[in-house]
């Protein structure tokens, strides 16, 4: 097989679309959600991300990026002003209306309603969820932190509530998203179902690991 390569002069020297394409699709597969808020003038909001990233269990935290807000961050104003939203998992029977909602609405157009997906109200939490995804995580925002290199934005946010099928839950707690169904994505524009070769023992200094779980074994 043979390579391409550049350097780092070479990427900035691409043209704007071909780079962001290229240097999306390097970190691989990536989680695929969509983000549920409500404006305080009642508008629901749903977009797409890619940036969703584990940060802790105790207490529950996940981080992602938005894009800097020189142009409307509905979801970030959103956040910014209730303090709280929903993250849904995409599945394959919707992940293209989860695409669609990644054009530029109007602030008081509701993506549930543009692309065809339900809004869905669990535990009195006021932000909407996605009906349609089978995992749902309620959130809330715990800190803003403002990236001066490129003028992104990193949300720092706690789990409040969980929902996902009980098939899903293995007896040691690890969840298993392949039934679930969930979507990963590469790129800005590129989605894949996932295939499981297995799960490993904790990594020890004395010892290889050993496969705890195999695909047709969950």
């Amino acid at each position: 097989m043979n390579n391409t390569a550049y350097t780092f002069g070479e990427i900035m020297a691409l043209e704007q679309r071909y780079r962001a394409t290229l240097v999306n699709s390097l970190g691989g597969f990536k989680s695929l959600v969509l983000i549920g808020t409500k404006s305080k003038a009642g508008t629901t909001n749903l977009a797409i991300f890619n940036s969703f990233f584990h940060i802790g269990a105790n207490p529950p935290l996940f981080g992602f990026i938005v894009r800097p807000d020189s142009a409307e961050r509905h979801t970030l104003a959103n956040i910014m002003d209730t303090g709280i939203f929903t993250v849904n998992h995409v599945h394959e029977d919707f992940y293209k209306k989860a695409h669609q909602c990644s054009a530029r609405y109007a602030s008081n157009i509701s993506e549930f309603e543009a692309v065809g997906l339900e809004e869905e109200y669990l535990q009195d939490f006021a932000a909407p969820y996605v009906k349609e995804s089978r995992v749902k995580i309620g959130a809330e925002l715990r800190e803003r932190k403002d990236l001066s290199i490129n003028g992104t934005i990193l949300m720092l946010a706690q789990i409040l509530y969980v929902s996902f099928p009980n098939q899903c839950m293995m007896p040691d707690g690890f969840l298993n998203l392949e039934k679930a169904g969930t979507l990963t994505c590469s790129g800005l524009d590129s989605y894949h179902t996932t295939n499981s070769i297995a799960r490993l023992t904790y990594a020890k200094t004395d010892k290889l690991p050993d496969v705890i779980s195999l695909k047709d074994e969950t």
